[in-house]
């Protein structure tokens, strides 16, 4: 069996120097029918998420998920203490006293929910990351300080090294340069 090499193109990057004009190329970039790329700013910018087009998540669904197996082990739990296992018969109580397990089933699924809402987040961000190809960039190191970037990814079927690269140049940025892997 042969291997097909990879390419090492990870995308095109464009350069901007202020955030108007990112948000105005990932306009249209989006417009055009670019839907992998991503957007780099060394502070958050409010409209760039809905430009980029990440407009749902499914973080609460985690959640909420996380939260109903938290509610439910935490009952199940003392259920199975008090009722199977260890049965005590105390003021003639039934075994199985719901309200007494109130407190402990709703502090596992605050905990569940909690930790649920931490991890698929982290997953779903596909972190942690220590490395990415936009590193290679030697600009790219403005980013944390005063520089925009627009990346636009290989993997996107719209794609093409030539057209991609004069879409990106027509969007008057500071510089436009291919992202190796």
């Amino acid at each position: 069996m042969t291997e097909v090499p990879m390419d090492p193109v990870y995308g095109m990057m464009a350069e901007f120097d202020n955030p108007t004009d990112l948000l105005v190329a990932t306009q249209r970039a989006y417009s055009a029918g670019y839907r992998k790329m991503d957007a780099y700013s060394p502070y958050p910018i409010e409209e760039l998420a809905d430009a980029l087009g990440f407009h749902k998540t499914r973080v609460p669904l985690i959640v909420l998920v996380g939260a109903i197996l938290g509610g439910m082990s935490g009952y199940l739990l003392q259920y199975w203490i008090s009722a199977i296992s260890y049965p005590i018969n105390v003021g003639g109580r039934p075994f199985n006293s719901w309200p007494a397990f109130i407190i402990v089933t709703f502090e596992m699924t605050i905990l569940f929910g909690g930790i649920s809402a931490v991890v698929g987040m982290l997953a779903l961000n596909g972190l942690p990351m220590p490395y990415h190809p936009v590193f290679n960039n030697p600009r790219f190191i403005g980013a944390s300080r005063d520089k925009f970037f627009l990346c636009i990814e290989a993997a996107d079927p719209k794609f093409d090294r030539v057209s991609t690269g004069s879409f990106l140049m027509g969007q008057k940025p500071v510089d436009v340069t291919e992202v190796t892997h």
